[in-house]
């Protein structure tokens, strides 16, 4: 039987990917899953929550092409590493509470106070290096033939670093620009399998480009299409005199970038940030879910659907909720999955079954694109089978792209570097380079800050990488 072990299973959005598991077929039918976490209490609720899940998809009409995964859990890395086919990384290394840290230090500073993207994702990748490194490395003891599926962030900084200990068995996944390109295709009114994405960019930092349907680019359509643009959610982040100034359509997390100013000043108004919003609704689910254990899944089912609808209000105009793949539809067998749940299944089936699919993923660019070092993990669309994720040749980036791409990867190496070798030198490096942060002065207080608020941070630039405390 082929073992998928997930780690951080007792992460809320576990249930995306069990979901997804449920309607697989051939290979991936019944697989054995064993879901790794360090804390016994949220494991128990989430398995209650798949338990009921299973239930209610056999239980629908037309659900259910095979067994469904025999899943079982344990707080012991080795148990879930051992002999597994695939590993799915989702880890969060020093919790919620590390988050709202991420996001208040940088905003004292007067800077972006964000999980993944500018300082806040610095600080994110400090302390979750050295655990994924860990990670790595038992995996190549235990499940040496394994593929790990890293979905943990800033996921193209942590696959990077992963890649030192398992070369090309580690892929790098995410579903923002899945989700970008599907829903160009929805605008246009055409399917978004008969599509192929002309991609390019980092993790959280890209553009589609263009959209290949039947021999023909239609991104230039849509462009110039008032009632289809006005149908896509990125016209309400970025406006769209500015997605036609730019001529392509931006990954959402470059609201960031091209509206710095304008996001940091809505999260400063919202009530609390993400990260405090996620901690305090996080923890009255588990409690919940903890008491009345048999109605886990609808309280998984509230707190998923409001848990979207706020992502990334600070990007939207007020009272716009985000438009995303319903989490938990009970509808027909053929009803696509999507989601970063989409992505990872696409991923192993790919390479269980030697099925070619051209999915977009972080990976080392191999020449694929020029500007970058062909190590330089990139996030473009590749060719995936069983020998593994290929990236496909793709035009040069404009220099306004170009240029950007290449300082945020010189921003991750030097994170990379002070993460692994506990260099404080590196982490200022790695502050005071990034394009959202204005100032060497507030860099080395962010640095500062962040050692301060953030004993996980402290631990790796205070005494070098250890991970050991953290797993």
């Amino acid at each position: 039987m082929t073992k998928l072990a997930i780690l951080g299973g007792g992460g809320f959005r576990v249930p995306l990917v069990h979901r997804a598991l449920l309607r697989a077929s051939g290979t991936l039918a019944g697989l054995d899953v064993v879901l790794f976490d360090p804390d016994p209490g949220r494991l128990a609720v989430i398995e209650t929550v798949l338990a009921q899940q299973a239930e209610a998809l056999r239980s629908a009409a037309g659900q259910g092409t095979g067994p469904a995964p025999e899943v079982s859990s344990t707080t012991d890395l080795s148990v879930a590493l051992d002999g597994a086919d695939f590993v799915f990384s989702a880890i969060r290394v020093g919790g919620l509470a590390g988050r709202v840290n991420d996001e208040h230090v940088a905003l004292r500073h007067g800077v972006l106070g964000q999980e993944t993207t500018g300082p806040g994702g610095i600080a994110y990748g400090l302390r979750t290096i050295p655990v994924a490194v860990r990670i790595a490395e038992e995996a190549a003891r235990l499940c040496p033939g394994a593929w790990v599926i890293n979905f943990t962030n800033p996921a193209g900084m942590i696959t990077e670093a992963m890649r030192s200990v398992l070369g090309e068995r580690v892929i790098g996944i995410c579903d923002t620009p899945g989700g970008l390109y599907r829903r160009a295709a929805a605008a246009l009114g055409i399917p978004a399998d008969a599509v192929r994405p002309d991609y390019v960019g980092l993790n959280h930092l890209g553009w589609l480009r263009g959209l290949s349907y039947q021999g023909r680019d239609v991104l230039p359509d849509l462009l110039a299409d008032d009632q289809a643009l006005a149908g896509l959610e990125e016209t309400l982040m970025f406006g769209a005199s500015w997605l036609r100034t730019l001529g392509c359509v931006p990954n959402e997390y470059l609201f960031y970038y091209y509206f710095n100013r304008e996001a940091i000043s809505s999260i400063r108004a919202m009530e609390g940030t993400r990260g405090e919003f996620l901690a305090r609704q996080q923890a009255e689910f588990y409690a919940a879910a903890a008491a009345a254990p048999d109605r886990a899944l609808a309280l998984w089912r509230a707190t998923s659907d409001d848990r979207r609808a706020r992502y990334m209000a600070e990007a939207r105009p007020p009272g716009a909720a985000h438009d995303t793949d319903a989490a938990h539809d009970t509808g027909g067998h053929d009803e696509e999955i999507a989601g970063y749940e989409g992505v990872a299944l696409n991923v192993m089936t790919a390479i269980a079954e030697d099925q070619e699919k051209v999915i977009i993923l972080n990976v080392p660019g191999r020449g694929a694109l020029s500007g970058l070092d062909g190590d330089a993990v990139v996030e473009l669309p590749c060719a995936v089978n069983a020998t593994g994720a290929h990236p496909l040749a793709t035009a040069p980036p404009l220099p306004s792209q170009l240029g950007l791409m290449q300082q945020v990867k010189a921003v991750e190496r030097f994170t990379i570097e002070a993460a692994t070798t506990g260099s404080p030198d590196a982490a200022l490096r790695a502050f005071a380079l990034h394009p959202l942060v204005d100032s060497v002065s507030v860099a080395r207080e962010l640095v500062n800050g962040y050692i301060a608020a953030i004993p996980e941070v402290a631990r790796v630039l205070g005494a070098g990488a250890s991970a050991g405390a953290a797993l």
